[in-house]
């Protein structure tokens, strides 16, 4: 029997798979930008032309992008061929919002307890921090703020159920929700009291997590998502009444105006006895005639 000889791996190529795992696993996110190459070389404790052969494999596999300038960021790309082609059907499709909801509701349910098991102390402090930040935006006056924040919360509660495929589906799918294709969140989180309940809905969720209360935390992640239905829907029926009301008020674009139609009723009523007065007199013209 031969000897086989065992090639050590080259430092480029674990370079890339290092960086590619933390893609995967959601720690470097679409869109950021990575260190110049010399600060990101010494973080690693590798050469610079290793570090761009690494750069160039995660290019090779569309991972990472670099622009003219030489900066490198994580693709947008990633995740766009899951979002890309649904955008115009869910625009399109008055249903998907619920749908969404409906779907979110199994997941957010799953991913909270999965993040009661699996949080690390690292995981733990992220969802802290991003609660802290929503707390602090609900006392402001910009709802949007508070909006993005609470989008944050709930990615940081995927990330800590490390389940990689959740984790990448449902950022995607907020991407889609950040954008407004399934709802709009402006009119949601600017609904009277709604701002208030979401955070006491936001906490119960979080001090869940925080206790290890996987039963408890998943209970108040779906009330959570089954009271956003309530209120979406609560939307969608204001403003089908608000395009009925506007309906009637625009009505006077397609019909004749009230004061023209008495006048066309006056008018064939005009019509009418005259030509009942022709009738009436037409024979004793015939017999003058005659």
């Amino acid at each position: 029997m031969g000897s086989e000889t065992i090639k050590p791996a080259k430092l480029s190529d674990a370079v890339a798979d290092h960086l590619e795992m933390l893609i995967l696993e959601g720690a470097l996110r679409p869109g950021e930008r990575l260190l110049p190459e010399r600060e990101l070389s010494a973080k690693l404790d590798i050469s610079r032309p290793s570090l761009r052969e690494a750069l160039a494999k995660l290019a090779d596999r569309r991972l990472i992008q670099t622009n003219l300038q030489g900066v490198s960021f994580i693709s947008e790309a990633i995740g766009s061929s899951l979002k890309d082609p649904l955008v115009v059907l869910f625009r399109n499709h008055p249903e998907a919002a619920f749908e969404y909801l409906e779907f979110r509701n199994v997941v957010e349910g799953a991913a909270t307890g999965d993040a009661c098991r699996r949080a690390s102390d690292v995981d733990r402090q992220e969802i802290k921090r991003n609660f802290e930040r929503l707390e602090a935006a609900s006392k402001k006056d910009d709802p949007m703020e508070e909006a993005e924040a609470d989008a944050d919360f709930h990615l940081a509660i995927y990330e800590a159920s490390h389940n990689l495929v959740m984790l990448h589906v449902m950022r995607s799918l907020s991407d889609l929700m950040r954008a407004d294709v399934f709802f709009n969140r402006k009119r949601l989180w600017e609904q009277r009291g709604i701002r208030a309940t979401l955070l006491d809905e936001h906490r119960a969720i979080y001090e869940a997590i925080m206790s290890g209360d996987p039963d408890r935390a998943r209970a108040a992640a779906q009330f959570h998502v089954s009271h956003m239905v309530e209120n979406l829907r609560e939307i969608r029926e204001a403003e089908k009444r608000l395009e009925a009301s506007l309906r009637r008020l625009g009505r006077e674009a397609f019909v004749v105006a009230s004061q023209k139609r008495e006048g066309s009723g006056r008018k064939a009523k005009n019509g009418k006895e005259a030509h009942a007065s022709d009738e009436e007199g037409g024979p004793d013209i015939q017999t003058r005639k005659q």
